[in-house]
């Protein structure tokens, strides 16, 4: 009897076994790419100005296609059966390169350290704080730092529980059998952040109100992907079974809203999953604060 058919084959057969190593290569080489997007990223960021946004602009592009990087290893691990321990290591190392550091120095250039001098008179509230422009400029600079490493932070952890966790379970659970992020992924965190920084043609931010709002956003987007809120998850989907024509013509319609107006269409998708996950908290929320409460068991005494 053959413990392991495969490896006699592979004896048998020296080409065989070198073919299923390099198949092995496989998805670590999209992992890598990964990695080389996210580098780019960084150095993008690291050297946009006010006169060269378009460089903000090649930053977000390369978080995008790091995102198409992300789930294509992935997918073909499980495809050709591949999957090791290294390769998941090296995607959560890589993971915390393009959709941690790489955002969080994007989101920091872009919407703080690049906030020209504020001029003109402050609302009423701000003057109640005994703020200069040049002191409101500074905070805003310094809580720009402080909202771009709490994104870092939160997208290490995030990785960190989806290591960890065989069979996580979201705090407002969906169909039973469906399977379900468990916070917002890390790349969708960071495809959020690229998507309105593309939106806006690479252009930093020169409002100081719209520094401020950045920040909350930034924030809000790190909450998101700590929390136990659930996600839709489209690993489930299995590109090798048969589609109805319908899903082939809306895909075609998708690539090619994307090549034209890549700008809305991804600023409408990336917005979109990120409030899909906080409009199925707030909707199950709804739900079970109509639902009567469960009927408590009396005791009876004999």
């Amino acid at each position: 009897m053959i413990d392991n058919p495969l490896k006699q084959l592979d004896d048998i057969l020296p080409g065989r076994r070198r073919f299923r190593k390099g198949m092995y290569l496989l998805p670590s080489l999209f992992t890598i790419a990964n990695i080389a997007a996210g580098y780019y990223a960084i150095l993008q960021a690291l050297q946009g100005s006010a006169l060269e946004p378009w460089r903000f602009d090649n930053a977000a592009k390369a978080i995008g296609i790091a995102v198409i990087f992300d789930g294509l290893d992935g997918r073909i691990a499980r495809m050709t059966n591949t999957a090791s321990d290294f390769g998941r290591e090296l995607d959560s190392l890589a993971d915390v390169i393009t959709f941690g550091v790489a955002p969080a120095v994007l989101a920091w250039m872009w919407g703080f350290h690049l906030l020209p001098p504020i001029q003109g008179n402050l609302p009423w509230w701000i003057n109640l704080t005994n703020l200069s422009n040049t002191d409101l400029r500074l905070k805003l600079v310094n809580l720009g730092i402080v909202a771009s490493f709490i994104f870092l932070s939160a997208s290490a952890s995030r990785l960190a529980r989806f290591n960890i966790d065989k069979n996580p379970q979201p705090s407002n659970p969906g169909r039973p059998g469906k399977k379900y992020f468990v916070g917002m992924p890390t790349p969708g965190g960071a495809a959020v952040i690229a998507a309105i920084v593309h939106f806006a043609d690479g252009y930093p931010v020169d409002y100081w109100w719209v520094s401020a709002s950045w920040c909350a956003f930034i924030l809000a987007v790190a909450f998101l992907m700590v929390s136990t809120w659930r996600f839709p998850n489209f690993k489930d989907i299995d590109l090798r079974q048969r589609r109805r024509f319908w899903s082939i013509i809306l895909l075609g319609a998708l690539i090619y809203l994307i090549w034209l107006y890549s700008e809305g269409t991804l600023f409408v998708m990336a917005l979109g999953y990120m409030l899909s996950g906080v409009l199925l908290r707030f909707g199950w929320a709804m739900r079970h604060k109509k639902d009567p409460p469960p009927a408590s068991e009396v005791q009876t005494q004999e």
